[in-house]
């Protein structure tokens, strides 16, 4: 049979690996009630005012949703204070780094990362044609110098992840903004701040408040990790009115659906919610770091609800050891850090239970 003509890059690219479900991991492994802690989700599970609002609008699914997002903008608008019309809502923040791609970079144009960092950015620039590159970190920090060094004629977006994925750094609000002064302002930077509500030092990138250093600042931000929205897929971002306006002609009309918009909402009002959410995470990283040091194993200190682990035999290894006790972590082969495992903060009696196999598995 005659292959089917594609674009070029998309044949090399390789799929996203998402795990299996729970259920069907442990009908493999003949475990019962594991746990998972491998993809930075919210512990405590769903804010309760944002599943009040989805019961309450369950009525209205045979309608389509808003398509301007006006109540769930209307209130980002009074929470950070900006327009409307500096305000886009996507399909998870995953929808607005393919409408950034989309919207402002041509096939052949180059972007640029940092890496390793979140495996989604290139996977969309390559899949649109574009070209990658990405720039080492630098003692697993942003090297920022090393990405304007790597800026060429053809440059259109810079993805920058801050906290990053995975390794948990973030760059300093000084650091940021002498980087953003020297990027051209025809080039697009893509802030993602997926885990910015985790951030405790002090002086860190707030991409809010540096919207206007650089006229092609585009901010990412989600409700899947703090308000724990991950399966309603609910994303938002912030940028000139500009940028805003050439992305929603790009956009699907419906993409944010009716419950997510709902949820979102409503989660914004859940203060206490947000604030037991980052109390979990701040005393399961300290718990977490006093069982590594007893052990005797090396992490990287986060400012985000994940964090990484030198694994002494390889991090393959040590996640199948782990998965066979029922306890899923990520290893980190995909991300070139053959040593090391990432893990989220659970629940207390989940970050015992990790603490105590991996006691057991080594």
């Amino acid at each position: 049979m005659r292959r089917k003509r594609v674009r070029e890059g998309v044949e090399g690219l390789i799929p996203y690996p998402p795990g299996k479900p729970i259920e069907e991991l442990e009908r493999e492994m003949g475990i019962r009630g594991s746990i998972k802690l491998a993809s930075n989700e919210n512990p405590l599970g769903t804010s309760p005012l944002a599943v009040q609002a989805i019961k309450d609008h369950l009525v209205r699914l045979n309608r389509y949703p808003d398509g301007s997002g006006y109540y769930l903008k209307s209130k980002l608008s009074e929470k950070f204070h900006l327009p409307l019309d500096r305000i886009i809502l996507g399909n998870g923040s995953n929808e607005l780094i393919e409408l950034t791609v989309r919207t402002f970079l041509s096939e052949g144009d180059h972007a640029i990362q940092g890496f390793p960092t979140f495996l989604v950015y290139e996977k969309i620039v390559t899949g649109a044609g574009g070209r990658m590159t990405s720039v080492p970190l630098s003692n697993f920090r942003m090297d920022l110098k090393g990405i304007l060094n790597a800026v060429r004629p053809e440059t259109r977006v810079i993805f920058i992840n801050n906290p990053n994925n995975p390794t948990g750094s973030a760059i300093g609000r000084e650091e940021m903004l002498r980087f953003l002064k020297e990027v051209s302002e025809d080039i697009v930077v893509a802030l993602d701040e997926a885990y910015i509500e985790f951030v405790t030092e002090e002086g860190v990138a707030d991409g809010v408040e540096l919207l206007d250093a650089h006229p092609s600042l585009f901010v990412l931000r989600t409700f899947s990790k703090l308000y724990g929205l991950a399966g309603l897929r609910i994303g938002y971002g912030f940028g000139q009115a500009w940028m805003i306006d050439y992305m929603n002609r790009v956009r699907q009309p419906f993409n944010a659906n009716t419950l997510a918009q709902a949820a979102a909402t409503a989660a914004l009002d859940d203060d206490r919610f947000v604030s037991e959410t980052l109390e979990t995470v701040r005393d399961g990283l300290a718990y977490l770091y006093r069982g590594l040091e007893e052990i005797g194993l090396e992490y990287l200190p986060t400012q985000t609800n994940f964090f990484l682990i030198k694994a002494p035999a390889g991090g393959k290894k040590l996640y199948e050891s782990m998965l066979r006790q029922g306890v899923i972590i990520r290893a980190m082969d995909s991300y070139g850090l053959p040593e090391y495992i990432r893990v989220c903060v659970g629940l207390p009696e989940e970050n015992r239970r990790f603490i105590e196999t991996l006691k057991r598995v080594l």
